[in-house]
């Protein structure tokens, strides 16, 4: 039987989907089959109505050990035929999951590394078990960080701090991810579980399309002066304004009692 190399699930109920990523056995490594089947998992997701979150975990001892670097070995041309196997797949699975209204949660146990650590970091939220840790690794092997890397570590974290990680192969422990604002938040590895599932429970209980419309305005702000990203938030409460979540919202505030949003 063939095991899957990405498992996809996804509660009707909460509307919660989640994607774990299934080669335990090399840490998660990402070979070229498991980037296709990413991608495939993504497309399907996309689909799905009345989606509210995504969550991304790995199987067992790791969120993700970075690529497959063994699998690049050879040839110049057998090695740009692999990252291009590796690259392409990932590149649209990501540009699609961020697509997505439904915020993304990273749940992150041992490392996450190279590409790893840039799919943790497209995640809008991150929890880690205490004993994660978080690197970039490239340097390691004379190349530069991909899947994003290079866009959503200043983002979280800054210039001069994502430099001295890519630079100096530096790793951070879970405590230091969170004191650098990487991490939403550390577990012991007692809570891990309920801290992931509460954090997921609030976030999909939340104003989805809005969530999405507060994603966008963020990513887009630092290419816009002031007065575009007015012209940008004012088009974007007029949209939300015509939600269900919003009149929601908007009732539940005059009546004095908590909104109970549909995501709608």
């Amino acid at each position: 039987m063939t095991t899957s190399l990405v498992i996809s699930a996804f509660d009707e109920q909460t509307g919660v989907a989640t994607l774990t990523l299934n080669r335990p056995e090399v840490l998660n490594a990402v070979n070229i089959p498991m980037a296709e089947a990413l991608l495939s998992a993504v497309k399907a997701l996309k689909e799905h109505s009345g989606l509210r979150c995504i969550v991304m975990t790995g199987a067992g001892r790791a969120f993700m050990a970075g690529g497959d670097v063994a699998s690049m070995a050879g040839t110049p041309e057998h090695t740009k035929e692999v990252i291009n196997g590796l690259l392409i797949p990932l590149n649209e699975a990501i540009l699609l999951l961020r697509s997505i209204d439904a915020p993304i949660i990273a749940g992150v146990r041992g490392a996450a590394a190279g590409a790893g650590l840039s799919l943790a970091l497209m995640a809008d939220l991150i929890v880690a078990e205490e004993n994660a840790k978080f690197l970039i690794a490239y340097n390691g092997i004379g190349a530069v960080p991909d899947c994003g890397g290079t866009w959503f570590l200043p983002q979280k974290i800054g210039t001069a701090r994502a430099t001295e990680m890519m630079l100096l192969g530096r790793t951070l422990t879970a405590t230091e991810a969170k004191d650098w604002g990487l991490l939403t938040e550390v577990a012991s590895s007692d809570s891990y579980d309920d801290t992931l599932a509460a954090t997921v429970k609030r976030v999909a209980s939340g104003p989805t399309k809005a969530f999405g419309a507060f994603r966008r305005l963020v990513e887009q702000a630092a290419g816009r002066s002031l007065a575009a990203q007015l012209d940008a938030e004012h088009k974007a409460f007029l949209e939300a304004a015509e939600t269900a979540d919003f009149q929601e919202g908007v009732s539940a505030f005059v009546s004095k009692r908590p909104a109970v949003f549909s995501g709608k």
